[in-house]
């Protein structure tokens, strides 16, 4: 398997990487005038290369407003994982790289985790499209 990064949307990156198997998606909503998202990227990016078996993902919510669908996204960094086409997390989290690392690693380890109801569209299919 080749060295998991972060990838954006609407590139050919993210496509391939949604067409191998993935365990969990992993989504940052961030804005490029966030500071604190600036800092939180490099964090995002080193946890991508640690999870191989996940994707992750880094939208700016400027850029791509459709990946929201009818979510507001009103603290920085918000962050969305899923499986399998199921949400099993959308909120704001702390800019604490560990804190995401655990909740993957919980999620991860927790096939029957229950899906959360939300506005969002289907980020995936979404950003697999060609």
């Amino acid at each position: 398997m080749p060295k998991a990064t972060v990838t954006l949307p609407n590139t050919d990156q993210v496509k391939a990487r949604l067409n191998e198997p993935v365990q969990l998606l992993v989504v940052c909503y961030c804005a490029a005038w966030c500071d604190t998202c600036t800092l939180y990227r490099d964090r995002f990016e080193t946890l991508a290369a640690q999870h191989p078996a996940h994707a992750f993902v880094w939208i700016d919510i400027e850029d791509h407003p459709e990946l929201l669908g009818d979510e507001d996204i009103e603290n920085f960094p918000t962050l969305m994982i899923e499986r399998a086409g199921k949400v099993l997390f959308f909120g704001t989290m702390l800019p604490h790289i560990q804190q995401l690392e655990r909740l993957i690693q919980t999620l991860a380890n927790d096939p029957a985790a229950a899906a959360q109801s939300t506005g969002l569209p289907d980020v995936r299919a979404m950003l697999a499209k060609t």
